[in-house]
C-alpha cells in the first residue's frame, strides 16, 4: 500500500519539478527586460482626438483630481516609472513602459502643458486576434520634450499618477 502511494507521487513530483524548472527558465529569460534604455523614434499615428490626446487634455484640465482609465488600451499603457533627470533643463525623459510580451511595437507618447508633462506607453499587438500570454514586458524608453522640464510635474496618462514632481 505504501509502495503505491510513493509510485503515485512520483509523476506529481516530476510535474512539480518540471513546473519549477519552467518558471525558473522564464524568470531568467525575462530578467533582462527593462534594463536597457531604448530611444523610440517612431510612434503610433498621431490623430487629433485619439485616446491619448483626449486623455492628456482631460488630465491637464482636471489636474490633480484624475482617476485611472479602466482596461487595457493600446494607446494608454501604464508606465512602470520614470527616471529622475539630472537637471530641470533636460529636454528628454526616460520612462519605463510596461507592455505585452506579444506587442510588435511599443513606445511612449508625450503631451506638454505649462504645468504638466503627460506621458503614456503604447503598444501594438502582432496579431490582435491571436492568442497571447498575459506576460508583462518592460523597457526603458526615452521621450523628447519640446521645452525643458523646468519644474513641471510628469504624469502617467493611464493611471493619472504623478511620476515625478517638478
Amino acid at each position: 500500500m505504501q509502495h503505491n502511494t510513493v509510485h503515485r507521487t512520483r509523476p506529481h513530483a516530476r510535474a512539480t519539478a518540471w513546473a519549477v524548472s519552467l518558471a525558473a527558465a522564464g524568470a531568467v529569460a525575462l530578467s533582462g527586460c527593462g534594463r536597457a534604455t531604448q530611444t523610440v523614434h517612431s510612434s503610433p499615428p498621431h490623430r487629433t482626438g485619439d485616446a491619448f490626446t483626449q486623455r492628456a487634455a482631460q488630465i491637464v484640465q482636471d489636474w490633480p483630481k484624475v482617476s485611472p482609465v479602466a482596461g487595457r488600451h493600446e494607446a494608454l499603457l501604464p508606465l512602470a516609472g520614470a527616471d529622475r533627470p539630472a537637471s530641470k533643463d533636460v529636454r528628454e525623459l526616460t520612462v519605463t513602459v510596461g507592455h505585452s510580451a506579444c506587442d510588435a511595437g511599443y513606445g511612449a507618447r508625450v503631451m506638454e502643458s505649462k504645468e504638466l508633462v503627460v506621458v503614456s506607453g503604447w503598444g501594438k499587438r502582432k496579431n490582435p486576434k491571436g492568442v497571447c500570454t498575459e506576460q508583462l514586458a518592460t523597457h526603458r524608453t526615452k521621450v523628447r520634450l519640446s521645452s525643458p522640464l523646468a519644474g513641471r510635474e510628469v504624469v502617467d496618462a493611464a493611471t493619472g499618477k504623478r511620476l515625478l514632481k517638478g
